[in-house]
């Protein structure tokens, strides 16, 4: 089948993730065949280097033949069992062990499901949960944040901040509230980063008070805002939600789907943070994306009260730790480890990345040229103004798709360009993802100064 073929029967069947369908209908699906190490390749020969992994979730890179070779083995000799009624299977009580072994110490437990979005279902289910067994039913109310992303199914929407998904899946589910976000390039400007980042932590006790303390059961938020945009918080930021929280009786859940597994350049995002969570939802990669699999990492203080107190939790799902799927998430694991892929990140690769993205800077079209690890964000600005451009003019959106025209998966949230590479990257492979989304940015401002047209006008 050829090119055009593929994109017929996928405009003819298949709805896409995020995407408007008439739009994309019109235009034609990219049909990507294979992939190798940092590389993706489509149906009409492009190499195409993917500064998204994936969708922030390709961490050991394409074509690993070990986590094939644990996938093969697993299915050869149990291709799937539940772990309900009382059973369980080796890959999943050895990928538990594993898991509590990298994790902060006061989390002992993990708790299986299929995805991000269902591991914040879980946390959703859980926390309420827990306050019921403490006798407090009616701390019911989560906080979560503005332009907070946590899935896509009704939970996960709710508990996240998009304005966007609100409009369409409403309505959601009660008793959750928003607060600010700690944007300071998009939303505090006008003050310092640091005051700015005590002032969004204030904004949460503002409203824990707002709500009554005896009714809020939790805040929610990742270490890094990943899809809102690749938001590093202000230094100030987490220590001071932190004191927040030391003074009210509430949960904190860190949702690790994107920071976990080495992208901040520790095994979680909430060690580089020192956060201390009760509750972690993890995915993405924890798999390295070979096969679907994501959890909920439960600290000692609920999973004591759930097991000691809580009886039957009726909640689960038919592929909670799948065995192939669990197979290979602990081999992904060992192969970080072994690897020393954390350590690199933190010690080398991001610095290396840090250095490099932030030349971008210079760029008439870049306020601000951010990373941490290997995440990574450019603000696009009006090179005359320093402002923000009009929506309407979807500048991100035209620097995404000249970034993918030049070879480079660069992906647009707004007027904000993100990377989030795979984690086995190499220098060189840096240096020519800088290079094309220079190229972009170049082609991006030569389209934006081309001379309004009769027909462009009309």
């Amino acid at each position: 089948m050829k090119t055009r073929d593929y994109q017929v029967l996928d405009r003819a069947h298949h709805l896409h993730p995020f995407t408007d369908f008439k739009a994309l209908g019109e235009e034609g699906s990219r049909i990507i065949e294979r992939a190798e190490g940092v590389y993706i390749h489509d149906s009409e020969g492009n190499c195409i280097l993917d500064g998204m992994a994936g969708l922030w979730c390709v961490n050991l890179g394409y074509g690993r033949h070990e986590l094939v070779e644990a996938a093969t083995a697993q299915l050869e000799r149990l291709p799937y069992y539940n772990n309900f009624f009382k059973t369980t299977h080796p890959p999943a009580v050895k990928l538990a062990e594993k898991l509590v072994q990298l994790a902060p110490e006061h989390i002992n437990h993990v708790f299986f499901v299929g995805s991000g979005s269902e591991a914040n279902d879980t946390v959703l289910r859980m926390v309420r949960r827990y306050w019921a067994l403490k006798g407090r039913p009616q701390k019911q109310w989560i906080i979560g944040r503005e332009n907070g992303y946590h899935g896509s199914t009704l939970a996960g929407m709710s508990l996240g901040g998009m304005d966007v998904m609100h409009g369409q899946g409403g309505p959601c589910v009660p008793n959750i509230a928003h607060i600010r976000q700690p944007y300071w390039f998009g939303e505090g400007r006008d003050m310092s980063p640091e005051s700015f980042g005590r002032e969004c932590a204030a904004a949460l006790e503002a409203k824990i008070q707002e709500l009554g303390e005896e009714n809020v059961a939790a805040f929610i938020a990742e270490p890094v805002q990943g899809a809102g945009g690749a938001i590093m918080p202000p230094e100030s930021y987490w220590p001071a939600v932190k004191e927040v929280l030391a003074r009210y009786d509430i949960l904190l859940v860190a949702d690790e789907v994107i920071c976990g597994f080495g992208r901040l350049g520790e095994w979680f995002g909430s060690i580089h943070y020192d956060l201390k969570p009760d509750l972690m939802p993890i995915a993405k990669g924890l798999s390295s994306g070979y096969l679907p699999i994501g959890g909920v990492l439960v600290g000692d203080r609920v999973a004591d009260t759930l097991i000691e107190e809580g009886g039957e939790f009726f909640h689960g799902f038919t592929y909670s730790g799948h065995p192939a799927c669990a197979a290979v998430a602990l081999k992904n694991l060992e192969l970080i480890e072994a690897e020393g892929v954390v350590d690199r990140v933190r010690d080398d690769l991001g610095p290396y990345l840090a250095r490099r993205w932030g030349e971008l800077v210079e760029h008439p079209l870049v306020g601000e040229a951010r990373s941490l690890g290997l995440m990574g964000a450019l603000e696009l600005v009006d090179p005359e103004t320093g402002e923000r451009f009009d929506k309407v003019l979807g500048v991100g959106n035209l620097c995404r798709d000249f970034s993918f025209a030049g070879g480079l998966v660069m992906r647009s949230v707004g007027d904000t360009m993100i990377i989030s590479p795979p984690l086995v990257i190499t220098h060189n492979e840096i240096d020519e993802l800088v290079t094309k989304a220079r190229a972009a940015l170049d082609a991006t401002l030569a389209d934006l100064c081309q001379p309004a047209t009769e027909e462009s006008i009309a």
